[in-house]
């Protein structure tokens, strides 16, 4: 039996083992296609094998090589980061709430917001560097997700007009 050295890496790399196989595991019912003419499932099952190659070889190297432990000092950064991307979700695609749908604040706010919250998790936060950060994000998201994969999310709050 060969003993764990590394467990950071280990933990991770069975991490990216897990999501790997996921990936793959949601991607089987789609027609995989050929790498020319793509189907809906050649993206998941690429990414799945390259997750679970890499998910691999870090469990080899945590078995090789000499690393320090996982310690959790404080669980606030790791709950603020979770915490961010929940509001993220929420502000993108709110919930309804006692039968009314809440108004959506759009990708450029969701993003910066994102960005924001999340930076408060550093010891190192600034709010000027995060609050750049959050707009040019923001602008790359957009670009990125609605102009370049034409993908159907409100960029503006419905209330500064339609977008």
């Amino acid at each position: 039996m060969a003993k764990i050295r590394h467990p950071r890496d280990f933990a991770a790399g069975l991490m990216f083992t897990g999501f790997g196989a996921a990936a793959i595991a949601i991607g089987y019912g789609y027609p995989l296609g050929v790498a020319a003419r793509m189907g809906a499932g050649y993206f998941p099952r690429i990414l799945g094998i390259l997750l679970i190659a890499l998910g691999a070889v870090l469990v080899l190297r945590a078995l090789r090589f000499d690393g320090a432990r996982i310690a959790l000092e404080s669980p606030r950064p790791l709950l603020i980061v979770i915490g961010s991307v929940v509001l993220f979700g929420w502000c993108v695609a709110p919930p309804t709430l006692f039968g009314v749908t809440l108004p959506s604040l759009g990708l450029v706010i969701a993003s910066i917001v994102l960005i924001f919250v999340s930076s408060i998790a550093s010891t190192e936060f600034r709010w000027k560097e995060a609050l750049i950060s959050g707009v040019v994000l923001a602008a790359l998201s957009v670009a990125g997700f609605i102009w370049g994969l034409g993908l159907q999310f409100s960029i503006w709050p419905a209330f500064l007009g339609p977008g």
